[in-house]
């Protein structure tokens, strides 16, 4: 992979580009967040996934109830046994989302410039004329030219299958809008958003808190998805939530943004959250059109520096239905992966798209497309840049570790950690070959009772781009001086050559401890 690396300021033979991709067993570095749901919960279909290279599994709570998921949840234990894959879980917060329950299910046709009017009375029947929403606000939040998107899961910008209108007229707790395009939405639940309106209901609900404490509980969830963050201090509230439950304490908090305010406080919403998901869903059409493209790369770049997981949204809609992407779609994954995206996430195309684990397939073949002219040493200059000096010890290691990988051409670097914090750093300065992982488990008692900590660690990793983690023998701690470090390497190499990322007379780095010095070397493998 990294032997063949081109770069795209170089000259490329047309031709080059014609020459199939050698295959490999990490399908890319870049990973990828798929959403189960209709069409992405049997056991089958949730395998296919894994091996077509999703390493994080995503249970939506706008849709259906705890039970449904956790029917899903088991069908993925089952799929991650059988598959042997590791899978991490993500869990996705409702937050103040505005929605409208089609209890008939019966597809609702509009006109344009036909009227439609959003009531909070729910008992009322959807139809083309009446949109019964969860909010009893929106009068008092939007005024009359305010614009209002309404779609299937999301607001996909499609006119066929979303609409778009324009607030008329107040009356009451009733909002009267003109359709500006005709559309049908099929399905039990549409998605409304406001565009550029704060909308005054708590970013955690208490059906969220009821959500996390139960069912996020009783499954140790890896990733607390919050929805329509707009300021730090939502992240803070969440992470007091998280601590006060016990087993969630190590539980990632993943900040969406997804609206104007969010955007506002992007920077201390960065600094209080553990990764950033950029919602271009939602955010698409808060921001002009020519503006995304801009936030985007600039998010991007905060979230590289800081050295924490951005993930990207709605690259590849079309093919909720197509098998297919469009060429802006294909060209817009690559970009993803070229500005530093650590993952790409997939929502309606898995949750209800026709192809899942073709949908997959293809973003991680154009992840792995465009890796291969990743600039890496352009990002490592400009990261080292960035961190300055004096840098911490552990960064000064990892960035080595990284240097000393691509000057010796090394097939993978191998990096012995308990936290995960040292391999996440190394994973910052984007090397171009798999860093292996191999997480430490750490042995702790609260008198009553002993427990192992790593697995956590070990799956947080698998939304890090470019990390894939081993969980090691518990027996073997992180800081022995002793031999059993090297049987653990031993464990690590043998994991690497039976994976086919490291063969015969390749070099490897190795990250590890040693007493108290933190040690990087290079071990050149014999026959």
């Amino acid at each position: 992979m990294h032997s063949s690396h081109l770069l795209l300021e170089e000259p490329i033979r047309m031709t080059s580009i014609l020459e199939p991709s050698k295959s490999s067993f990490f399908p890319a570095l870049t990973k990828i967040v798929g959403t189960l749901g209709p069409k992405s919960r049997s056991v089958e279909v949730i395998s296919g996934c894994l091996k077509a290279g999703m390493s994080v599994a995503r249970f939506d709570f706008s849709w259906c109830d705890a039970e449904y998921h956790r029917e899903t949840l088991e069908n993925l234990k089952i799929a991650v046994k059988s598959t042997k894959k590791l899978c991490a879980v993500m869990l996705d917060t409702v937050g103040p989302e505005l929605q409208v329950i089609n209890k008939s299910e019966k597809a609702i046709s509009l006109k344009a410039d036909g009227l439609v009017t959003l009531t909070p009375c729910q008992d009322q029947e959807t139809s083309s004329e009446v949109f019964p929403i969860n909010f009893n606000g929106l009068a008092k939040s939007v005024k009359k030219g305010d614009t209002i998107f309404v779609g299937q899961y999301l607001f996909t910008g499609s006119e066929t299958t979303s609409v778009w209108l324009e607030v008329d007229e107040i009356k009451g707790d009733d909002v009267i809008c003109v359709s500006r395009n005709a559309a049908t939405l099929a399905g039990p639940l549409f998605t409304l958003h406001a565009s550029q309106v704060h909308i005054d209901m708590p970013t955690l609900t208490e059906k969220d808190k009821e959500v996390i404490s139960t069912w996020g509980v009783q499954n140790k969830i890896d990733f607390l998805s919050l929805s329509y963050c707009r300021h730090a201090e939502d992240v803070r509230q969440a992470r007091e939530l998280l601590i006060s439950l016990g087993d969630l304490a190590q539980t990632q908090i993943f900040a969406k943004i997804e609206n104007e305010e969010g955007l506002t406080h992007f920077d201390e919403i960065l600094q209080e959250a553990d990764g950033i998901i950029l919602s271009r869903g939602n955010l698409g059409i808060d921001l002009p059109p020519e503006k995304v493209f801009l936030f985007q790369k600039a998010a991007l770049y905060k979230c590289n520096m800081a050295g924490k997981p951005a993930v990207l949204t709605r690259v590849v809609d079309s093919m909720t239905d197509n098998l297919r992407p469009t060429r802006a779609e294909a060209t817009d994954v690559a970009n993803a992966v070229l500005d530093g995206s650590d993952a790409i996430l997939l929502g309606a195309e898995t949750l209800r798209g026709l192809y899942p684990v073709e949908t997959i397939s293809t973003v991680g073949r154009i992840c792995a497309e465009a890796e291969k002219v990743f600039n890496q040493d352009l990002f490592f200059k400009k990261t080292v840049k960035y961190v300055g000096e004096p840098m911490s010890h552990l960064e000064s290691i990892a960035s080595s570790a990284v240097r000393a990988a691509i000057k010796v051409k090394a097939s993978v670097i191998i990096c012995f950690t308990s936290s995960g914090r040292a391999a996440r750093l190394i994973a910052k300065y984007r090397p171009t070959m798999p860093v292996l992982s191999v997480v430490i488990p750490r042995l702790t008692t609260n008198q009553l009772k002993w427990s192992f900590s790593g697995a956590f660690e070990a799956r947080q990793s698998l939304i890090v781009r470019g990390l894939f983690p081993m969980l090691a023998d518990p027996r073997h701690p992180a800081e022995s001086t002793s031999a059993t470090n090297e049987s653990v390497l031993k464990v690590a190499l043998d994991h690497g050559k039976q994976a086919g990322v490291i063969k015969s007379h390749d070099r490897v780095v190795v990250c590890q401890k040693v007493g108290d010095s933190s040690v990087v070397k290079i071990i050149e493998l014999e026959d």
